[in-house]
């Protein structure tokens, strides 16, 4: 019987595609709030409780666990591992900004260019998501004022925050692991205790305060995939289990508390056996590029503009248009800058090492 261990050796698997599925749901679900204004509009949002974007989100911070955790045990270094997360969200990010303020603001502000550029505001909106920090922003002045969903320029923004957030967290204790002089595998008892504990709190949340937040439901999805991968060789990828979750997730969704719990419990799973099971042409997608970054960060902009030039657009249509647009955008983001800025890693982290090495002693004279 085949496990996770079996599977993750290298990049030929199903990720890529399943990320671009899940940026493709982000565009179908904002397409329903922004030309409606509501978010309440996307169909089967109030029977399930979720929406497709919500899954995708989750589907994001479940990969992004498994992934980043690899990455880390793998290659056991904290330099190496910063720098591949800044250069895979930092610089796609930049770009997609300054487009977004002095191209797409210029052109849509009801405000006057001059004092459109002169407003700290723009400026702000630019620095504070470029740092991704203390959260996001979402507004430029005079823009989208007039649209159903008012004023929010880039909706999707407000994730990255937390998935910055999360590679911190992991980063922190990887160093707390070794500040005690402990081995990795601390670190991984450490990673599902996380997972576990943050797991019983949201259900707890959920069914005594029927409320949950966006920090401890991330938290939770980022660390349950930081758990299978520390589990990688005891959890079995089987047709049979597969075909059992799915079928769970499909006998609860008649009742919102019940697909609530299941969907917890069963997502993680389903998500890996598509991810490694199924071979054979599904795989060619990896040939074309890892596009789901650039269209998770250009759609929402690229929807805002459509709903402030085609008032009334509806939702289905506004679907179709924005893929249409956003994915070039995806496209050109993806071998410009993304992949461009990625080659950088090892001579950034070589330098910072030796940068690092020749202030060391200096710190310790000190």
């Amino acid at each position: 019987m085949q496990t996770v261990q079996d599977y993750v050796g290298g990049k030929n698997n199903n990720l890529n595609l399943i990320r671009m599925i899940a940026a493709l749901a982000v565009v179908f679900s904002h397409s329903f709030a922004i030309s409606s204004g509501t978010a309440t509009a996307e169909p089967g949002r109030e029977s399930l409780g979720m929406t497709l974007g919500d899954i995708a989100v989750d589907i994001f911070f479940i990969t992004s666990g498994f992934l980043v955790t690899k990455s880390l045990l793998s290659r056991a270094d904290i330099i190496d591992f910063v720098w591949g997360r800044a250069l895979r969200v930092v610089p796609g990010l930049l770009v997609m900004l300054v487009l977004t303020v002095l191209g797409l603001g210029a052109w849509l502000t009801r405000a006057p260019l001059q004092d459109y550029l002169s407003d700290p505001q723009t400026w702000f909106y630019l620095f504070k998501n470029t740092g991704l920090i203390a959260g996001a922003e979402f507004d430029l002045p005079g823009l989208f004022e007039g649209n159903p969903l008012q004023t929010i320029v880039n909706g999707s923004l407000w994730t990255l925050p937390f998935e910055v957030g999360m590679y911190g967290a992991l980063a922190l204790l990887w160093l707390f692991v070794l500040w005690l002089r402990l081995d990795s595998r601390h670190f991984q008892r450490a990673i599902l205790l996380f997972a576990v504990g943050a797991a019983l709190f949201k259900l707890f949340a959920y069914y005594f305060f029927a409320s949950e937040s966006h920090l401890l439901r991330l938290f939770q999805m980022f660390f349950l995939g930081g758990a299978f991968y520390v589990l990688r060789g005891y959890i079995p990828l089987t047709r049979a289990a597969f075909a059992a979750a799915v079928a769970l997730l499909a006998v609860a969704m008649p009742d919102r508390d019940s697909f609530y719990l299941v969907y917890n419990l069963t997502l993680g799973y389903v998500l890996l056996y598509l991810a490694f099971v199924p071979a054979g042409r599904i795989r060619a997608f990896n040939e074309v590029g890892d596009y789901s970054y650039g269209l998770y960060i250009y759609s929402f902009p690229v929807q805002q503009t459509l709903a402030a030039v085609i008032p009334g657009i509806e939702a289905w249509t506004m679907v179709l248009l924005s893929i249409g647009i956003t994915l070039p955008l995806a496209v050109v983001s993806w071998f410009l800058v993304e992949r461009h800025a990625l080659g950088y890693r090892q001579a950034c982290a070589t330098g910072t090492k030796a940068v690092w090495k020749r202030l060391a002693p200096r710190a310790r004279v000190g």
